[in-house]
């Protein structure tokens, strides 16, 4: 079976070493001393690798039944999850009124990939609460606030999100569930939503429901829709539960992972729900939760990645097969260990520069919302709108191919399911699709983020780079070498392409549509590119400094240089594609596919 190892150091070397969170001048930061981090993450570390991992395989083959109405999770999940509540994890980043522990969202990141890597399926179950508890923090009304966030930040009732229906995913506009108002502030909810993650459990005493749905009446397509929070008892003026709403899981999805977790066909006759924000305004206060659960998923595609490449590296060390061609490295036995081979530690090396650099990136985000939030800086805000797709898309792509390459270290047994290497594939895969189709992630980066404010907050992340180049040109010549030249062309090739877009987009859209994957991954490479670039600085200075941890820093260069030779050149083949324009794209007629 599978293990799982928090990789604590790392996560603190990014938040100490490169993101100097101590330093950043962001309410609540000062308090981040490496002494106090450690001991969270090392918490957090503990409760995943020996609580939530063992379950991880468990969720996976007994999956969730649906009987009489209520959705049965597997064995030991609610004792995990009462484990999960009672420490606290649950409301770590929210406010201290609403029995949150209001450290910064950074942290809840940092813990939340742990809590992802060893158990995906089980982490949404909180994962999405905490999305659902955010939208009613930002939107709600004081008393709905009262209501409904001190039993949802602890996890007492849990929440979850409902968009889509049957006929319609991607294109809101088109949904058919309607809110009729009642005359005493209350609306019937009636229609059905599908593929809702949590929609029914038996961990918590209520499940908040926030429901996208339209008011008869209302402008048409998706200026008419608005979000309602519908829960599964009605909560009496007294806080008390009283009686069971008209909502109901009509079946339970059968999916090719995430197996632990109930994603539920629910049902709505009539069930009573509340306006959350304006009415006509939903997408708006969904994409508060929207939003969150993209940076969330972006996340997942990086846990499921190092979670699969741990697994790898222990097979690839011991599993003996071949000999190494440059002589025997283990005369002794029959055969020298996987990883002599270089194929073997080509796939490895994709792993680790991958999940180290999207770690860089993931938690460089998270600080970015608490610099959009806590100080109320509109250019962070800025930026992390113009990155969300980019965290979404390119992480969960390239977090699912690494799984990938981790089964295949397993050859054979990677394919047997008793060696647990294609849950990591399975349960990855969704995170290419839900919360916004990566595709759609594309799009929105090239049609509205990159012209956001005339192109501000694009044109910030280019000098960004810029100037961190600029900086270091007078660095140690295998540094500017191995990291920077690199970063700088790579850069080149994304401003090349954004130009290419202006030119030729306004004349034929498709010019630039028909680019946007390509851009997302050159996107998110240059993004990791900064990363390894910080990290390596980092490194180098603390070799420089006396560190007593070279192994670690040493490593640390050899895999940043990996990724800057052997990843980051991938920037030239995106912009060869999006300069061949629309028409290889869409030369063929419908009929001929």
């Amino acid at each position: 079976m599978p293990s799982y190892t928090a990789p604590t150091r790392d996560t603190q070397f990014v938040l100490h070493d490169v993101l100097k969170v101590t330093e950043a001048g962001i309410p609540g930061y000062d308090e981040m001393e490496a002494s106090f981090t450690s001991a969270i993450l090392e918490e957090a570390g503990k409760l995943s690798g020996e609580v939530l991992a063992p379950l991880n395989v468990v969720g996976d083959t007994e999956g969730c039944v649906l009987e009489n109405g209520v959705v049965r999770t597997p064995a030991g999940f609610g004792e995990a999850f009462d484990q999960m509540k009672a420490g606290g994890w649950t409301g770590i980043d929210f406010p201290e009124e609403f029995g949150g522990q209001n450290m910064p969202y950074v942290m809840s990141t940092a813990v939340g990939e742990y809590f992802s890597a060893a158990n995906q399926a089980f982490t949404m179950y909180q994962g999405l609460t905490h999305g659902a508890a955010s939208a009613i923090l930002a939107h709600g009304t004081e008393d709905q606030k009262a209501t409904y966030l001190p039993n949802m930040v602890s996890c007492e009732w849990t929440g979850t999100m409902n968009l889509t229906e049957p006929h319609c995913g991607t294109d809101l506009g088109l949904m058919r569930t309607k809110a009729e108002p009642q005359g005493d502030g209350s609306y019937k909810i009636t229609g059905q939503k599908i593929f809702i993650s949590a929609g029914e459990h038996d961990m918590a005493d209520n499940i908040i429901h926030l429901v996208l749905a339209k008011i008869p009446g209302g402008p048409e397509g998706i200026k008419g829709v608005s979000l309602f929070i519908v829960p599964k008892f009605l909560v009496n003026e007294d806080g008390s539960l009283g009686a069971r709403n008209g909502v109901s899981c009509g079946k339970i999805e059968e999916k090719m992972g995430i197996h632990g977790n109930s994603t539920c066909v629910m049902n709505y006759d009539g069930a009573t729900g509340w306006l959350l924000g304006e009415e006509h305004k939903g997408m708006r206060a969904m994409f508060t939760m929207m939003n969150e659960a993209r940076l969330g998923v972006g996340m997942q595609g990086l846990a499921q990645a190092d979670a699969a490449y741990q697994n790898a590296v222990d097979y690839a060390k011991d599993r003996l097969q071949g000999r190494d061609v440059t002589g025997a490295k283990n005369p002794d036995g029959p055969a020298d260990p996987l990883i002599v081979h270089p194929d073997i530690r080509r796939s490895l090396m994709d792993q680790k520069s991958f999940a180290e650099g999207a770690r860089a990136f993931v938690l460089w985000g998270a600080v970015m919302i608490d610099r959009a939030h806590r100080l109320e800086d509109a250019d962070a805000d800025g930026m992390i709108s113009l990155l969300t797709p980019v965290i979404k898309g390119f992480l969960t792509d390239k977090g699912y191919d690494m799984t990938v390459q981790a089964q295949q270290v397993y050859g054979g047994h990677g394919y047997i399911e008793e060696w647990g290497m294609s849950q990591f594939t399975r349960d990855a895969r969704i995170a290419m699709i839900y919360e916004g189709a990566n595709g759609v992630q594309a799009l929105d980066l090239v049609g509205r983020k990159l012209a956001q404010q005339g192109g501000k907050h694009v044109m910030a992340f280019f000098e960004l780079v810029k100037g961190f180049c600029k900086e270091n040109a007078e660095a140690d010549e295998a540094y500017v070498t191995g990291f920077i030249e690199p970063l700088k062309a790579a850069s080149k090739d994304l401003q090349a392409a954004g130009m290419y877009f202006m030119q030729n987009g306004m004349k034929n859209p498709n010019n630039a549509l028909a680019g946007s994957y390509d851009f997302m991954h050159m996107f998110g490479h240059v993004c990791l590119g900064l990363m390894w670039a910080m990290m390596g600085k980092a490194s180098m200075e603390a070799l420089a400094a006396g560190s007593s941890d070279v192994t670690f820093h040493e490593t640390k260069l050899a895999t940043g240089r990996y990724y800057m030779a052997r990843q980051l050149p991938a920037t030239a083949m995106h912009l060869a594609r999006i300069q061949s324009g629309a028409e290889p794209v869409m030369a063929l007629d419908a009929a001929n596919f």
